[in-house]
C-alpha cells in the first residue's frame, strides 16, 4: 500500500489543530470559505443522487468520507443533513478537537486518525468522497486520488478542490493570505505543489474517475465574501467526478 501522506505537511497542521474552530483564528480563511464550498458541495450531491434539499435530512442513507476533515468544519453540516459521515485525518491532534466539537453540538460523526490508503485498504466504500485542499498537501497526488476512487461505490461521487499554479496564485495565495494578511502561518502553502485545473482533470482521469465538472472560487475584497465563477478559475478552484459504474 503506498502512503501519500507527507510528514512536514501533517506536522503544520498539527500545530495549528487546537485553533479549527476559531473563526478569527489560523483558520479563518476556511471558515469564510465554508459557505460557498458546502453550497457547492450539497448542490452536487442532491444532483447526482437525486435528493431535495429543502426536506428534512436530504442527505439520510448516504454514506460520505471527507478525506483530511481537520476540525470537522464540513463533517458537521453533512451529519446534519442526515449523512453518516466519517471524518479521516492524518494529523492525529485534529481528531480530539473534531470530536469534541461534535459532542458538544450533539452530533454523531466517526473521527479517525488514519489515512484515505487504509481506509480503502479495509475494504469501506462510500457514495461520496469529499477532498478539500488537501491534494496541494500529499506527497504522490496520482497515488492519493487513486485511493479517494477506490473508497468510492461504483457510481460515487468525489468532490476535489486545490489551488491553481500560476502568478495570480502565487501572489494571492501565498503572498497575499501568508504574509500580508497574515490569515495563515508563513510556509502553509508550497507554491510548486499547486495543480493546474487541466492537470488534475488529467489525474482524477489516470486515478479511475470521470470528471463532470469544475468551477472556481472567486474572493470578493468589497463584499468581503467568496462566491461560485464557471470563468475564474485562476486561484482557488473545485472539480465533481464519477466514478464508473
Amino acid at each position: 500500500m503506498t502512503v501519500t501522506v507527507d510528514p512536514a505537511e501533517v506536522a503544520k497542521f498539527e500545530a495549528m489543530a487546537a485553533e479549527w474552530w476559531d473563526p478569527n483564528g489560523k483558520f479563518k480563511p476556511l471558515h469564510m470559505l465554508n459557505p460557498c464550498r458546502l453550497d457547492y458541495i450539497t448542490t452536487q450531491i442532491a444532483g447526482e443522487f437525486d435528493r431535495d434539499l429543502s426536506g428534512e435530512l436530504p442527505f439520510k442513507g448516504l454514506r460520505i468520507v471527507d478525506i483530511g476533515c481537520g476540525g470537522g468544519l464540513l463533517c458537521e453540516p453533512m451529519a446534519r443533513l442526515g449523512a453518516t459521515i466519517v471524518g479521516v485525518d492524518a494529523a492525529e491532534r485534529n481528531i480530539p478537537v473534531a470530536q469534541t466539537h461534535a459532542l458538544q453540538s450533539g452530533l454523531d460523526i466517526d473521527y479517525r486518525h488514519t489515512t484515505a490508503e487504509a481506509v480503502a485498504a479495509g475494504g469501506e466504500r462510500f457514495d461520496v468522497v469529499l477532498n478539500m485542499e488537501v491534494v496541494e498537501h500529499v506527497a504522490d497526488p496520482l497515488a492519493y486520488l487513486t485511493a479517494c476512487q477506490e473508497l468510492l461505490k461504483p457510481g460515487g461521487l468525489h468532490i476535489c478542490s486545490t489551488i491553481n499554479r500560476n502568478p495570480k496564485s502565487f501572489a494571492m495565495a501565498i503572498v497575499g493570505a501568508e504574509y500580508v494578511m497574515r490569515w495563515l502561518p508563513k510556509g502553509t502553502h508550497e507554491w510548486n505543489k499547486f495543480i493546474t485545473p487541466d492537470e488534475l482533470y488529467d489525474l482524477i482521469r489516470k486515478a479511475g474517475l470521470d470528471p463532470v465538472d469544475r468551477k472556481g472560487f472567486v474572493f470578493n475584497p468589497i463584499t468581503w465574501k467568496w462566491s461560485l465563477s464557471d470563468k475564474d478559475l485562476s486561484v482557488n478552484y473545485v472539480t465533481a467526478a464519477l466514478k464508473p459504474r
